[in-house]
């Protein structure tokens, strides 16, 4: 059914942007009736139901199946979701004392594109979920919670992530940053957390545990599977899959390991401070150059923002009234200054000159489509309406400034997974959590 496989597509692109499967997104409506409910777990002050562990249990089974990966034992599986659900909850918690929260606009926005990536509308998008038997208010919340754990994510570890210009030099002087060939790495991993309290007795239970997810795999069993039944990581109902990667995007920790495995090869059990690791290389493949020329596009625009002051229809009218202005002659530079709710009306709306990706999509799209001096229509993004223009496009290689912050962007991938790991370590720690799950 179409809407499955919306369904599983988007349950993948939660799990590829490093987030959990959403607790209640999928959450089907059923006939059956309710069974006896009881809390499983209490994390701070808030509890978890079996009810709740078992519309997640539901969610994370389909997906499972969907992907063609071989269940795991029902109590082993319950186990670990409970546990994501308890890690789910703790960063929750911690989006809402700090204020950090997505509203109706934003997840409407978001839900747009996700329903214009697979070429429907949103209200074709809503009904597809439906026809699968899933609420689309439950769904939204779900969505809109994986939203909050993305902010939260940005904010507490992205953005805290510090490189100096040594390391980027240090960076550029490596064989990766001048190669115009190279490989990259699609790889699987399992990850055992432990406390950062942990003392030796836990650490011993946490090595045993890894050492049995490696004899599993050593036997030929499944990988996607393995995981499901031992990872703490966020991907582990995905497989593990971290997708194909430089060998410098990844932790150095998996990169060591990797440049010694063959396709299809595991790891013995590895250690760092966040835990227990199983690192599975799946394939090497050709990367593109790593310094090649690109395209840049001389662009200049008029931005009507959507926002309290201005509704969504009031700000595609104004962008329908400057278009036809333009189309009879005015001055682009001139309205743009006095109309566009940008920096760059300052300068006539120019945005100089821009390479591919600096832009959002909606926006990129548009202007490629557009001939040199030639104006848009009205273009919608998340930002508000846009009329563009283009004013010239060239080819060159990538800057000294482009290179330096390639250089810092991959600096950055390579640490991301395991900063974010020791971040949630840290939140669980410092948690108040009882488990209930094995209480009857």
């Amino acid at each position: 059914m179409k809407s499955q496989i919306l369904a599983s597509l988007f349950a993948s692109l939660l799990a590829g942007l490093g987030l959990l499967v959403p607790s209640t997104a999928f959450a089907a409506i059923t006939d059956a009736p309710a069974l006896a409910d009881r809390i499983v777990a209490v994390v701070n002050e808030d509890a978890i139901t079996l009810n709740e562990l078992r519309e997640r249990l539901a969610t994370v089974e389909r997906q499972l199946r969907g992907q063609g990966t071989q269940l795991p034992p029902r109590e082993i599986l319950e186990k670990q979701m409970l546990d994501r659900m308890v890690i789910d909850r703790i960063q929750l918690q911690f989006a809402k004392e700090n204020g950090i929260q997505v509203d109706d606009a934003q997840l409407d926005n978001y839900l747009r594109r996700i329903a214009e990536s697979n070429k429907m509308s949103l209200s074709e998008f809503r009904y597809a979920i439906e026809q699968d038997g899933i609420t689309w208010s439950k769904f939204r919340e779900g969505v809109r919670e994986e939203m909050i754990i993305g902010r939260v994510r940005e904010r507490e570890v992205d953005s805290r992530i510090m490189i100096s210009e040594a390391e980027v030099d240090n960076y550029l002087a490596t064989p990766a940053a001048t190669t115009q060939g190279g490989e990259e790495y699609n790889v699987a991993h399992i990850l055992l957390r432990v406390s950062e309290q942990a003392g030796t007795e836990q650490l011993l239970r946490a090595r045993a545990r890894a050492e049995q997810a490696l004899s599993q795999l050593q036997r030929g069993d499944d990988f996607a599977r393995v995981a499901a039944s031992f990872s703490d990581a966020p991907d582990a109902m995905s497989g593990g899959l971290l997708g194909p990667r430089p060998l410098e995007h990844l932790p150095p920790l998996y990169a060591d390991a990797v440049k010694k495995l063959e396709a299809g090869g595991v790891s013995n059990v590895l250690q760092s401070p966040a835990g227990y690791h199983i690192v599975k290389l799946i394939e090497r493949s050709a990367a593109g150059k790593s310094i090649r020329p690109m395209r840049q596009t001389h662009a200049r625009h008029i931005l009507i923002k959507v926002n309290e002051l201005v509704p969504e229809a009031e700000a595609k009218r104004k962008a329908q009234q400057l278009k036809e202005r333009l189309d009879h002659g005015d001055d682009f530079a001139e309205l743009a200054r006095a109309n566009s709710n940008d920096l760059s009306a300052a300068k006539g709306g120019d945005l100089g000159w821009l390479y591919e990706g600096d832009t959002v999509p909606e926006f990129e799209q548009a202007m490629n489509a557009l001939r040199d001096n030639e104006i848009s229509a009205p273009v919608k993004s998340p930002f508000g309406w846009h009329i563009i223009q283009v004013l010239g496009r060239r080819i060159e290689t990538q800057s000294v400034d482009r290179q330096r912050l390639a250089a810092r962007q991959a600096i950055r991938e390579s640490r991301l997974d395991e900063a974010y790991q020791d971040w949630i370590r840290q939140i669980r720690d410092g948690a108040y959590v009882e488990l209930h799950l094995e209480e009857k």
